[in-house]
């Protein structure tokens, strides 16, 4: 009887044959569809249309994970052990939680609550970046507080990251 549901991160449930009408031929697709398993990086085609979808990947530079959970696990088990990331706060336990178990320095950057929304101070960001600084975790649109960086905003974020060769991961 609630008008919103404010609890839950994923999208409204629709039915499958909703999402199979949005394609002519899908229905027949996903019956030829084999039931085995995919390659460890991802099939072959999906790599292909996601690497399409961008001018300077190609498709053996795309690795496919099945959630945010393997994916937030692989890169944070990529990173030097001597590694320090700033991750953005609050957040997604596993952004900064799989970095700490692993024994990376963690810094977290916090939004706040401003007069108009909540806030993301990119000073404080560029404040919290070490030598050994190696990545900034971002969730956005931004899980609990729906927190979205303007275009001039992230273009900035994406400039500190470049000026200090850092990875930007975006969950």
């Amino acid at each position: 009887s609630a008008p919103y549901l404010m609890c839950c991160s994923d999208c409204e449930t629709v039915p499958i044959r909703d999402v199979l009408a949005l394609e002519a031929g899908a229905q027949e697709k996903l019956l030829d569809l084999p039931l085995n398993y995919s390659e460890t990086w991802g099939a072959t085609p999906l790599r292909e249309a996601i690497a399409g979808a961008y001018k300077t990947i190609k498709p053996d530079q795309v690795l496919v994970h099945a959630g945010a959970e393997e994916a937030i696990f692989t890169f944070a088990m990529a990173m030097p052990p001597e590694a320090h990331v700033i991750v953005m706060t609050p957040a997604y336990q596993s952004l900064y939680a799989i970095a700490e178990s692993r024994g990376l320095e963690v810094s977290r950057w916090e939004l706040k609550d401003g007069k108009t929304g909540w806030e993301a101070d990119l000073t404080q960001l560029k404040g919290l970046i070490e030598p050994n600084t190696k990545a900034v975790v971002v969730n956005c649109p931004h899980n609990p507080t729906g927190f979205q960086f303007s275009r001039e905003q992230f273009d900035t974020l994406v400039e500190i990251c470049r000026a200090s060769s850092l990875i930007l991961f975006c969950d």
